[in-house]
């Protein structure tokens, strides 16, 4: 009689185990898809440089000196004109303006006059030579080269975008939807 108990069932120890599993499967898709459909790396990176660019712009007008831009496929700088030096210098003293990279598997395509342009990365290891100029220009006038920054995420091609006019009017597209700021 006993044995024909146990058939009839599942144990304790049988369930949990597979409530484990389930959970677990679970989980890993929940973590694998974002369910809102963004890709949170890439907003928070066209965030902080709409952010940075926009600083830029005002601080250009109450300095009275010219800032830019400098990107690389997967890093980017922010740099200020030194007319003494005659040649552009990087924000290095100022922790929010350093040289930042890209998290992993997020590149950027730069588009200047709805022109792209080829982005190389810069030798560093060459000190003699002054690194080439910003490929975006933040006057002293406030106003600043024209361009459209994409971020790309290479594995699934999610992207995200800042624009910016000649005015100094930066818009920032997250990776699913338009948000616009002045």
């Amino acid at each position: 009689m006993g044995a024909a108990m146990r058939s009839k069932g599942f144990t304790l120890v049988e369930i949990l185990v597979v409530l484990v599993i389930m959970a677990v499967v679970i989980s890993i898709a929940v973590l694998s898809v974002n369910v809102t459909g963004r890709d949170g790396q890439l907003d928070e990176e066209s965030r902080r440089i709409e952010g940075l660019v926009s600083l830029l712009h005002d601080r250009a007008l109450l300095e009275g000196r010219d800032f830019g831009l400098r990107i690389e496929p997967t890093a980017y700088e922010f740099v200020v004109y030194d007319p003494r030096r005659d040649r552009w210098m990087m924000l290095n003293q100022e922790q929010e303006y350093r040289h930042r990279d890209l998290p992993k598997g997020i590149s950027f395509q730069l588009q200047l006059d709805s022109q792209t342009v080829v982005l190389k990365p810069i030798d560093r290891s060459l000190s003699n030579d002054a690194p080439p100029p910003p490929q975006v220009a933040i006057a002293a006038s406030g106003e600043g080269t024209p361009f459209r920054l994409t971020l790309w995420r290479d594995v699934t091609q999610a992207k995200a975008s800042v624009d910016g006019d000649a005015l100094g009017k930066i818009t920032h597209e997250s990776s699913n939807q338009v948000e616009k700021t002045t």
